[in-house]
């Protein structure tokens, strides 16, 4: 999503004044369409919450679009019920005090751009402004990306600050996660043609559709929830506190804003081809029109290429070129008058339901999946589409027979999102999901959690035994070369292995005796089985495929339990007490430990020499002068980073937790400590001491 850009306070307040007393006297609403105003405002607001802040929108662009222009027509109908607080009167913010990060003003606010479907309203936006000016302007066309707001601000030629959107006004600082991407240079060099090195300018971060996939692959072996486009996926990564796992994501930027005192150029266009000699990233696909011909033509052409291109996009913008003539256009409440975007519109088809089959996964759940007659959407043929589980099917009315819409707009992953209206009395329904496992014949059981029905029958499931083999030997887990799908099924099929714990009593005989597998690529599997035992404890905990516990979250758990048996020993408070670990984890960690299966296959896995504790290596322990203490780390700091922090904690023997309770020891608080934990810390007497007292704590041990 695009946004721009400049102050606008004057304005507003002459453009309401001017309103108010154009609309004479006053007229009560009808009760019908007060109600309609206020659930509008409740159902925008809700939706923008969901697509800035939790980056998982549940109304597409068009909808949301189509909503705000209802409510901004009824508010302007009645203007007594002007509300400052209304979506209209501001833009979406992704602004969240549970991330950590230092909120910074903006400069010059940013804002939104106004949203059109329709090329009739592109030309009239054209006329407006021709008409406004007395003549027709230059209008730069640019592709419109599907990303995640960004103002990069460079002192003396230095990255200083990375703010995202936040709410116009203030943004979120994600300096340290936007050094981790490639394409946002950290410095700009002083050269003979580059005399500005103090400057703004704002762009895009988006997730490229190659790392996307990568992602969704990933996420989809773990049986995590998929991102449904590039979009969430980098609007998610960008708030993740650990600059580490941002740089795994494989981020890119896009750059279409300059803002400088003063200006480089007297034109947008010319701003941009300074920016790009600067080695600022700019898109090449811009283009100076000069007429509502070239526009159109512009829009046709890209309509059809971007689906080339290795990012998402989703539509065009235009802006007046000429920066004289921005002013002079102004702005509206939320919108520049001198810009608009045009959204392409999502590709969907009608097409038949075959069948609805399911699949289960490797924790158990069951997904249903739409077979199709095949279709064609965005260059691909589409014959299969996830419905979820079977809310999202009765939400949809759909079952096996009907006609329904498939669409594939921005999204990369096909989705149905409704069907043929009035073929079928809706007394004809009678769907329902499947009682029994596919796989396995086991009962059903409705997982309330996940709105899922799942197949309780772990130990002797296929899938989900094979499930949990080849999570366990992906590259973040145990990291077994040689050990693809295919293999782990034949394996599988042959008797040979059953479980994680069989992988280590494979021998060279038996792989040697099934066709196709010569002496040199079964070295390799047994070799790197072998080069698995050196596999460090935290990676392990991942390996094992405890129910909701991944990556992060089992690098979390190993830094306070260093050993499997801790690990089983804990109560759920002290599982609970670790960062992001809530009570459905704990739970399921406790669960894991009382499946007796579970417990053997440990055992096994121990005997063969699998790591499971932190070694000391590992921990990189350096005294014990914190040990027995539980710290609680809260605010911003100069030294050094949160999860700096927390590993300087562990290295000298204590423990982190996320909550303060009578058990903390005391509070590490930085800038910006957390309002709700101060109030709990003064209630509970406990100690808060600052930075410099903490480095003076570890350094003088």
């Amino acid at each position: 999503m695009q946004l721009d850009l400049f102050d606008t306070s004057n304005d507003l307040t002459q453009d309401n004044n001017k309103k108010n007393s154009e609309q004479g006297t006053i007229q009560h609403p009808l009760e019908s369409e007060k109600d309609e105003i206020l659930a509008l405002r409740k159902e925008l607001s809700e939706a923008n919450y969901l697509y800035y802040v939790l980056s998982s929108p549940q109304m597409s662009d068009r909808d949301f679009d189509e909503k705000m222009h209802r409510l901004q027509e009824l508010e302007s109908r009645h203007p007594e019920l002007r509300d400052n607080n209304s979506p209209t009167q501001k833009v979406g913010s992704d602004l969240s005090n549970k991330n950590g990060f230092i909120q910074i003003e903006h400069r010059r606010p940013m804002l939104s751009l106004a949203n059109t479907y329709s090329e009739q309203e592109i030309r009239d936006w054209y006329e407006r402004v021709c008409k406004d000016i007395n003549y027709e302007p230059e209008i730069v066309c640019e592709l419109k990306y599907d990303g995640l707001s960004i103002s990069l601000w460079y002192e003396d030629g230095v990255l200083t600050h990375a703010l995202t959107r936040g709410d116009g006004t203030k943004g979120d600082d994600v300096l340290n996660n936007v050094k981790t991407i490639s394409s946002i240079p950290q410095t700009i060099p002083l050269s003979a043609g580059n005399t500005m090195r103090t400057f703004e300018i704002r762009g895009e971060i988006l997730l490229p559709w190659k790392e996307f996939e990568r992602l969704n692959k990933e996420r989809e072996m773990n049986e995590e929830p998929l991102f449904a486009n590039p979009r969430n996926a980098a609007s998610g990564t960008l708030k993740l506190q650990d600059p580490k796992m941002v740089a795994q994501r494989g981020l890119d930027a896009y750059l279409y804003y300059l803002l400088a005192d003063p200006m480089p150029a007297q034109t947008h266009y010319e701003c941009l081809c300074k920016a790009k000699s600067m080695g600022l990233k700019v898109s090449d696909a811009i283009k100076v029109c000069r007429s509502i011909e070239e526009i159109m033509q512009f829009i046709a052409y890209w309509d059809t290429e971007r689906k080339t291109l290795p990012v998402a996009t989703d539509g065009i913008v235009l802006k007046v070129n000429d920066l004289r003539l921005q002013r002079q256009l102004g702005y509206t409440a939320k919108t520049p008058r001198w810009a608009i975007a045009y959204k392409f519109p999502a590709e969907k088809q009608l097409t038949l339901l075959k069948q609805i089959t399911y699949q289960v996964g490797r924790t158990g759940v069951v997904t249903p999946v739409a077979n199709l007659e095949p279709v064609q959407l965005s260059g691909t043929i589409v014959q299969r589409a996830t419905l979820h589980n079977e809310d999202f099917i009765r939400q949809l009315g759909i079952q096996e027979g009907d006609k329904v819409w498939v669409e594939k707009g921005g999204e990369i992953i096909p989705k149905i999102t409704g069907k043929e209206a009035g073929k079928r009395n809706e007394d004809e329904y009678n769907y329902q999901f499947i009682s029994v496992c596919p796989e396995c014949g086991a009962m059903l059981v409705r997982d309330p959690e996940q709105a899922a029905w799942c197949c309780p029958n772990e130990d002797h499931c296929p899938p989900q035994q094979k499930g949990k083999i080849e999570h366990f030997v992906a590259r973040k887990a145990m990291n077994i070369d040689g050990l693809g799908e295919e293999t782990i099924d034949l394996f599988f099929n042959k008797g040979l292995i059953k479980n994680i714990a069989d992988l280590y009593d494979l021998k060279a005989e038996q792989i040697l005796s099934l066709e196709g597998f010569q002496q040199k690529a079964t070295q390799n599997i047994l070799d790197s089985i072998e080069a698995s035992k050196q596999v460090p404890w935290a990676r392990v905990l991942f390996a094992i495929g405890i129910r909701y516990v991944g990556e992060t979250t089992a690098k979390k758990l190993s830094r306070t339990f260093h050993s499997i048996e801790q690990l089983e020993n804990a109560t759920i408070e002290e599982l609970t007490s670790v960062e992001d670990v809530g009570t459905q984890i704990a739970q399921s960690i406790k669960q894991y430990f009382a499946n007796e299966n579970n417990q053997d296959i440990l055992r096994r896995l121990k005997k063969a020499g699998i790591q499971m504790e932190q070694t000391e290596a590992q921990s990189g322990q350096l005294s014990q002068v914190l040990q027995g203490n539980t710290i609680v780390i809260s605010g911003t700091f100069s030294h050094h980073s949160r999860d700096e922090y927390k590993e300087l904690i562990e290295q000298h023997g204590g423990k982190n937790t996320g909550s303060v309770s009578k058990n903390t020891s005391f509070i590490l608080a930085g800038e910006n400590m957390g309002p709700q934990k101060l109030e709990k810390a003064q209630k509970l007497g406990v100690k808060i001491i600052s930075e410099d007292e903490f480095l003076n704590i570890i350094n003088n041990v």
